[in-house]
């Protein structure tokens, strides 16, 4: 049965709209972008001189036009839940760029008013889509590694201060948290998706000297998984020049590690399976946005089959919820000194 193209626009021009366009424009035959909006005159005149499509200065001109089918929102973490609703209200179906929100409360009330719209909610948490990620889930699905049991993530990030000396960047009021909440969700929400539910956490979190910052730019927790696998969570944004993102897997049948884009397996039996990473892969340093924008294709190529499909897309706002509950529980665990339970969805 043939698809219909689908009308898309992009609410925000930040740093990361070049991955959503260059990725839209690879899905040409199934989308086009029709608006691309911010309220800000230089954002759009800076936008416009690098990619032909249609600005707007008022969010009223994408909800009241029929014939957008979705929009991909790329604002602070701040504005979400009132924009998102206002999508929701409109009947359009939405990709929002992570986090949910600044709060788990402000993004549950976000899921849940998308819910109650009927609308498709779907989270760009792009590092599931990587090759090497999807190879080592389907590993982990068929039993080939058996059992796990330890699973450790080391996330060793560099920005300069120049990055958090932007205007509410690091900041509770705007980003809702630190190298967790900005940076580390990618790879936090990737090894939960292969590790499984983590049931409690233990560790430190601060603001190192490195920074001048509102929230926390350094993680140090232990933490043990409902299947009673042990681990430990390494996040920093002080690791000068920055390093690729790191989840060891300890198993039954042997080891797994991913590290950036690649995949290195080691069985008991001798065998070896290998995933070589991308030489151009990067966004661990100073640029932010350093890396290829494959993965943000596959995502949004993953929300379009949802939308054709009339199902959830792999990374739903529900999906979603779980890493923001154990970011919450890293947070709780720095500032109590005390081991705290990750709360489980609500039933």
């Amino acid at each position: 049965m043939a698809v219909r193209k689908r009308r898309v626009a992009l609410v925000g021009l930040g740093m990361v709209v070049g991955a959503h366009v260059r990725s839209l424009n690879d899905l040409a035959d199934r989308v086009e972008i029709a608006y691309a909006y911010s309220p800000t005159a230089a954002r759009r005149e800076a936008f416009a001189a690098q990619f032909p499509v249609p600005t707007c200065d008022r969010l009223e001109t994408i909800l009241d036009d029929p014939s957008i089918d979705a929009v991909i929102v790329l604002t602070p973490p701040n504005t979400h839940l009132d924009i998102v609703g206002r999508c929701a209200a409109a009947g359009k179906h939405v990709l929002l760029e992570k986090p949910l929100e600044i709060t788990t409360e402000r993004a549950t009330q976000m899921v849940e008013a998308c819910e109650a719209a009927g609308i498709t909610l779907g989270i760009v948490l792009q590092h599931r889509f990587r090759p090497a990620a999807e190879a080592l889930a389907r590993m982990l699905a068929a039993g080939d590694l058996g059992d796990i049991a330890g699973c450790s993530t080391i996330i060793r990030l560099w920005r300069p201060q120049a990055y958090y000396d932007e205007p509410g960047r690091g900041s509770l009021a705007r980003d809702g948290g630190g190298v967790l909440l900005t940076q580390g969700i990618h790879t936090l929400d990737l090894m939960l998706s292969l590790a499984g539910r983590p049931a409690e956490v233990r560790g430190f979190a601060t603001t190192s000297p490195v920074h001048v910052m509102e929230t926390e730019d350094m993680v140090a927790a232990g933490i043990r998984f409902e299947n009673g696998a042990l681990g430990t969570i390494d996040a920093t944004t002080a690791a000068y020049p920055g390093f690729a993102e790191r989840i060891e897997f300890i198993c039954r049948n042997g080891t797994a590690v991913l590290a950036g884009t690649g995949l290195d397996v080691t069985f008991h039996d001798g065998r070896t399976e290998r995933v070589a990473p991308l030489e151009t892969a990067g966004g661990t340093g100073a640029n932010p946005m350093d890396f290829p924008h494959d993965w943000h294709r596959s995502a949004i190529a993953d929300f379009l089959d949802a939308l054709d499909g009339e199902r959830a897309p792999r990374i739903s706002g529900r999906e979603a919820l779980k890493v923001h509950r154990l970011i919450d529980a890293l947070i709780e665990a720095g500032r109590t000194g005390t081991s705290v339970a990750v709360a489980a969805a609500p039933a």
